[in-house]
């Protein structure tokens, strides 16, 4: 199967590094569509990992409704050797429930990539301990098994992004223009 390239960059991914994130055989088309969101938002590249549990072709991005797919850098790799094969990854840090360090331990750089796997095994055993060093979890009780994919990127991503200084991001709204006194009625 020849992989899909989207492509798509803004302004800001062509002048400056961007945040990578890495989906490995993600399942849940819900949780895919969430995580682009957060990389529309933030100019934060997509790489998908196949197999794929869903569509992503142009019609059935259509079809879902993802009005902001054209704002995403989507990147789709048959294997994890066909992604490393195409990549220069100089920083990388891996999500998941079994690391030995907690994600604030983590000196996130602006061009890193962050690696994720499906939301029924996350990432593959022997991968893990290949890059153990790199491996990050998030905070949470014992007993809970893990965070939603979608929820655990937006929580990796908005720390990555806070330690970079935000680049390319608005960190206001309109509000900060506008006073009680001065608003219109």
């Amino acid at each position: 199967m020849e992989s899909l390239s989207y492509n798509r960059k803004s302004d800001v991914n062509e002048v400056m590094q961007v945040l990578n994130i890495v989906l490995v055989e993600p399942e849940i088309p819900q949780n895919c569509g969430n995580i682009a969101r957060t990389c529309a938002a933030t100019g934060s590249r997509l790489h998908l990992i196949r197999p794929l549990g869903f569509d992503i072709s142009e019609k059935a991005v259509k079809r879902a409704g993802l009005d902001y797919w054209h704002l995403v850098d989507v990147r789709d790799y048959e294997s994890l050797d066909d992604f490393f094969s195409k990549n220069d990854v100089r920083q990388m840090w891996c999500l998941s429930t079994k690391a030995p360090q907690s994600y604030t331990e983590a000196a996130f750089t602006d061009d890193c990539y962050l690696f994720f796997g499906k939301e029924t095994k996350g990432l593959p055993e022997d991968f893990l301990e290949q890059h153990r060093q790199c491996c990050i979890r998030l905070p949470m009780r014992q007993e809970a098994r893990s965070l939603n994919l979608s929820n655990a990127v937006a929580i990796t991503v908005y720390e990555a992004l806070r330690q970079t200084g935000f680049p390319g991001l608005c960190d206001h709204g309109k509000m900060r223009e506008t006073t009680p006194d001065n608003m219109e009625e």
